[in-house]
């Protein structure tokens, strides 16, 4: 990844995605990042920029594997209001992202036990998947509830 960061202009995230607020660090490389809940979960979202790709101008696997980190640790924040760490990610490439695509990714919590939650996951483009994968996180404690969790949280519980 590149140190011209200053020379792109601002991409507009997907409709209904707003900022996740990593700016600062590792944050500030690879994004800007965006996040989109809904009653259903949330997911990830970043437009592939010029600073994002690789030899190919692809977009560079190590973005997407940090998209993935991301997108499916960001399910057990939604889920549960925890914070989280990484334990294991395990990513199957399947297809390239361009500049100028529009990647998101979102997951499925399979299991928690021990306070270890398991994800698969998936990122994709439009129709095209482009990863899957699963991941392994470790809470570390509770937070607050983000908007939308409260509500998804109330719903979870009516069900169970």
């Amino acid at each position: 990844m590149s140190d011209d960061l200053q020379d792109e202009a601002p991409q507009e995230p997907a409709e209904g995605y707003q900022p996740l607020g990593w700016t600062r660090g590792f944050g500030r490389k690879v994004g800007p990042l965006y996040r989109r809940t809904t009653g259903a979960g949330t997911t990830t979202g970043l437009r592939v920029l010029p600073h994002h790709t690789n030899g190919l101008q692809n977009a560079h696997g190590g973005l997407l594997m940090t998209l993935a980190d991301m997108a499916w640790g960001n399910v057990v924040s939604f889920e549960r209001s925890r914070y989280w760490v990484t334990v294991r990610l395990v990513c199957d490439f399947l297809a390239p992202a361009e500049i100028g695509d529009w990647v998101e990714g979102g997951g499925e919590l399979l299991s928690a036990d021990d306070g270890l939650y398991v994800v698969r996951g998936r990122l994709w483009c439009g129709e095209r998947t482009l990863m899957v994968g699963s991941g392994v996180f470790k809470a570390l404690g509770p937070r607050e509830p983000r908007p939308g969790e409260k509500e998804f949280l109330a719903k979870e519980g009516a069900a169970a």
